[in-house]
């Protein structure tokens, strides 16, 4: 029988909401501390395959949430498509040649790094029972392109956007590029044993409408066609964080089976305003978690009470934030699990 999680994205509705929280796998988690104190960089531990697979199924014997995500990064697609990728402590990850600089077609593919990830994808499935569902993952080509382009992380990704609009034919050919690996990386994902997978656009509100459109839409549509023609019965979720009232077009043009929602979306207008008896996945603010309290356990219930009438899988609106208290977890686990629609 497929877990909870599996139906619910499949558009079943049933009387409690599944649960998984987005970097659920991570530095608030004492045993991960222990592991990456162990191995060392961070890149270390994703292409270890056996540590990765430990990091992903950590808060499943913790917690025993719905899903396990794949422990990994969105900064894996580039890397196999032949920058060099490294974490700097305290600054975050850094690409080169930046293809603001160099050019698309100088760059030598490295699908070895692809490979690394199967394997951990293939050694989680072995340890997981039928009830837990193993998601996993890819940024979207936008986000994916902010850093390839930039060579780093920025907070209105203005040289991105910039090229987008000085040089748009040069710009597509960096978005292809990545749909193309990114749908392969999901399909050796999905052979590998992921059940589901979810697209990452995290920077995807900072683009005008039409941008939005061009390069947030158009490739995740193209994304979602591939995987669905190879894997019908695998979901996709898709991640547009900062979308607004975008939302709706992602929704309905994507093809996508669920919507994530960020923390900065009214419950009440995405229940109402997005497609009828799409699943939704959110969206309770990673602050809140943060904080704790009454007020965790009132925004909770709001949620799931907005969500009562179609599937909904619950979760953040984006990653839990690295100190995060493990009873503030649980308490929105009890909250959660002791609901009823």
């Amino acid at each position: 029988m497929p877990g909870l999680l599996l139906e619910t994205l499949r558009g079943h509705r049933g009387t409690q909401a599944p649960m998984w929280l987005m970097r659920q796998a991570g530095r608030y988690l004492p045993e991960y501390r222990a592991l990456r104190s162990e191995k060392g960089g961070f890149l270390d531990l994703v292409y270890d395959a056996d540590a990765a697979a430990e990091v992903t199924i950590q808060p499943i014997r913790r917690f025993g949430f719905d899903g396990a995500i794949l422990f990994s990064d969105i900064l894996i697609v580039p890397h196999a498509m032949g920058q060099n990728l490294e974490f700097l402590a305290g600054e975050g990850p850094r690409l080169s040649p930046r293809l603001l600089d160099a050019a698309l077609e100088g760059l030598e593919a490295a699908p070895q790094h692809l490979e690394a990830i199967y394997r951990t994808v293939a050694k989680v499935k072995a340890q997981l029972g039928p009830e837990t569902t193993l998601l996993g993952f890819a940024g979207s080509p936008w986000t994916v392109a902010t850093y390839m382009v930039a060579g780093e992380g920025s907070r209105d990704q203005h040289e991105t956007r910039a090229m987008a609009y000085r040089d748009p034919p040069a710009f597509q050919a960096i978005i292809d590029a990545i749909a193309a690996v990114t749908v392969e990386y999901l399909g050796g994902q999905i052979e590998a044993g992921a059940e589901a997978v979810q697209l990452f656009d995290s920077w995807s509100g900072t683009l005008a409408p039409s941008e939005f459109e061009r390069w947030v839409i158009a490739p995740n549509a193209a994304i979602t066609a591939a995987v669905k023609a190879r894997y019908p019965g695998v979901p996709v979720i898709g991640f547009p964080k900062g979308a607004g009232e975008k939302l709706t077009a992602y929704a309905r043009e994507t093809g996508v089976d669920a919507l994530g929602i960020d923390e900065t979306i009214d419950p009440v207008w995405a229940a109402r305003e997005l497609p009828a008896g799409m699943p939704v996945q959110g969206n309770i603010d990673p602050l809140l978690l943060l904080a704790g309290g009454e007020a965790l356990d009132r925004e909770a219930v709001h949620i799931l009470e907005c969500f009562a009438d179609r599937p909904h899988v619950f979760n953040l609106g984006h990653g839990i934030g690295q100190f995060t208290p493990i009873d503030h977890v649980e308490q929105l686990i009890a909250t959660v699990r002791g609901w009823r629609g």
